[in-house]
């Protein structure tokens, strides 16, 4: 199997556009990435109250404790107190929960923005590559067979005319010639549809 042409034109166009392809899909993926960084920045301020609320829930819980001990009124001290160290725990899982929200939308849109182009990318690059090693790989098979030279030149001879422009015309041209069994005449039409395809006889 021949993954590249061996004319030189055809070889340097494939290895070309396989460049060009792989560039395309690196471009998008570091470009998905860094949206997504971008995005994950709107996550620094739950950060910062999920921070501050497990600050402010640990010392008015502290403080609860703490007004617990006072004597007599230590029950009265103590309910607010923990009232307010319950609220900074819902502060702190409000952030928490920003901090969710917004790692889930920076990854469904990374994903996004490299799955989407990726595959465009992937659709018009790998078919005709694809086509072109089966294409290859038949004409290649078939000039190896025994009278595959013949196909070969006729193959030519269905083509447009103005490919057999650069060949010398045989007396009584190439149709009358391919009948005939001229050698030079197919081997040159079977050359012709090897270059064509991007292979050498």
């Amino acid at each position: 199997m021949r993954l590249y042409a061996q004319t030189p034109a055809r070889r340097s166009r494939q290895v070309l556009v396989d460049l060009v392809a792989v560039v395309l899909i690196a471009v998008t993926v570091w470009t998905a990435l860094l949206v997504r960084d971008t995005i994950l920045l709107l996550a620094v301020p739950g950060r910062e109250v999920e921070s501050s609320g497990d600050g402010l829930a640990e010392e008015l819980g502290n403080a609860s404790d703490a007004a617990g001990d006072v004597p007599f009124i230590g029950d009265v001290l103590k309910k607010p107190l923990q009232a307010a160290a319950d609220a900074g725990t819902g502060f702190a899982d409000a952030g928490a929960s920003l901090q969710d929200t917004v790692t889930q939308v920076a990854d469904a849109t990374a994903a996004a923005l490299i799955v989407v182009p990726v595959l465009l990318i992937l659709v018009l690059w790998l078919p005709p590559r694809l086509l072109w090693i089966r294409r290859s790989a038949t004409v290649r098979r078939l000039a190896e067979a025994p009278g595959g030279a013949d196909l070969l030149a006729l193959r030519a001879l269905t083509g447009p005319p103005s490919a057999l422009a650069a060949l010398p015309t045989p007396p009584g041209g190439f149709a009358d010639a391919w009948r005939r069994g001229d050698p030079r005449t197919v081997a040159a039409l079977a050359a012709l549809t090897l270059a064509h395809t991007g292979l050498r006889p």
